[in-house]
């Protein structure tokens, strides 16, 4: 084919066209007000359904404990301590972590549950009366004038929550969060009732306190008991001595444990019933309905405008 004769052909614009996007959304403008319309509508609808939730908090910092002693010790004789089968301990950060993460357990909060007698309000609660200050329940769950579940059980299982369904929804209401620079500590549980709320928070951090001080005054006796035999059946004097130290401490722990409710966690800010609303956010909502509405509005005026072309 003679190369002279051939026509050149205009190369491919592949590049999008502003003018004809504007045409397009121009054209379905009525597309885009009705979503837009449509979906304000629904979300301020849906907004208002959602009941209020209250918020209390806690501020807690380590409480302050004879632990220098402990580390001295442990720097020591924490070998021997260990051979012995007894643990003079870490620092107050260590307990401070390890509190935490027994606050959050599964066990801790099953053990909660079932003290304060509070399944009703974790599991079927679904909003507040403020006139009444009474808690507004699910009857398809539960109905509160005969105390009965009344939801239709999972197969296999009773109507009654299970340990691990009241455990996943408490853990909707309560949050836990440490400041790593400071050291403070923040529980918070939100809930329908500001007074539930704070009830609580309040239950909460007696309750973490009182498990470990239980706890380390039942391992302190122990160690203490047994040390005391070790003297009785050591005729070394430099040994004898080591016990007697790692007694004392052990004395100072059982001591400062009995002796301080605030024995893990000391409050810095109490909590507080609260007066305003922590969520829903409505007005937000409103304005991200809008905005979904309107994307999707010219979402679909591009693709009617472009498929006309």
């Amino acid at each position: 084919m003679d190369q002279k004769n051939q026509v050149p052909q205009a190369p491919c614009d592949d590049e999008i066209d502003l003018l004809e996007l504007w045409r397009a959304l121009w054209h379905g403008k009525w597309i885009i007000i009705v979503f837009t319309a449509a979906f304000s509508i629904a979300s301020v609808f849906y907004a208002m359904s959602l009941p209020n939730m209250y918020k209390s908090t806690a501020v807690l910092a380590p409480a302050e404990s004879s632990s220098s002693g402990l580390n001295q010790l442990a720097g020591q004789f924490g070998g021997l301590a260990s051979l012995a089968g007894i643990n003079i301990g870490g620092g107050s950060s260590n307990k401070t972590a390890e509190a935490l993460e027994i606050l959050q357990s599964w066990a801790f909060i099953e053990e909660f549950i079932q003290e304060q007698n509070i399944a009703p309000q974790v599991f079927a609660a679904k909003g507040w009366n403020p006139d009444t200050n009474e808690l507004v329940y699910d009857n398809e769950t539960f109905d509160p004038k005969t105390q009965v579940w009344t939801r239709e059980p999972p197969e296999g299982k009773q109507a009654a929550p299970s340990s691990w369904e009241l455990f996943e929804k408490f853990g909707e209401y309560m949050s836990v969060s440490e400041d790593k620079v400071s050291g403070f500590t923040s529980i918070s549980i939100e809930h329908y009732s500001p007074e539930i709320a704070k009830l609580w928070v309040d239950a909460l951090v007696k309750k973490i306190n009182t498990k470990l001080q239980v706890r380390d005054s039942k391992e302190a006796e122990t160690n203490v008991a047994f040390l005391k035999q070790q003297i009785e059946q050591t005729p070394l004097a430099s040994m004898q001595s080591v016990f007697y130290d790692l007694i004392e401490e052990q004395t100072k722990t059982l001591m400062l444990a009995k002796g301080s409710a605030e024995y893990v966690f000391k409050t810095v800010s109490q909590s507080r019933v609260a007066e305003q609303k922590s969520n829903p956010k409505r007005a937000l909502i409103c304005i991200f309905g809008a905005m979904l509405g309107s994307l999707l509005g010219c979402i679909i005026a591009l693709v009617r405008g472009l498929k006309r072309h």
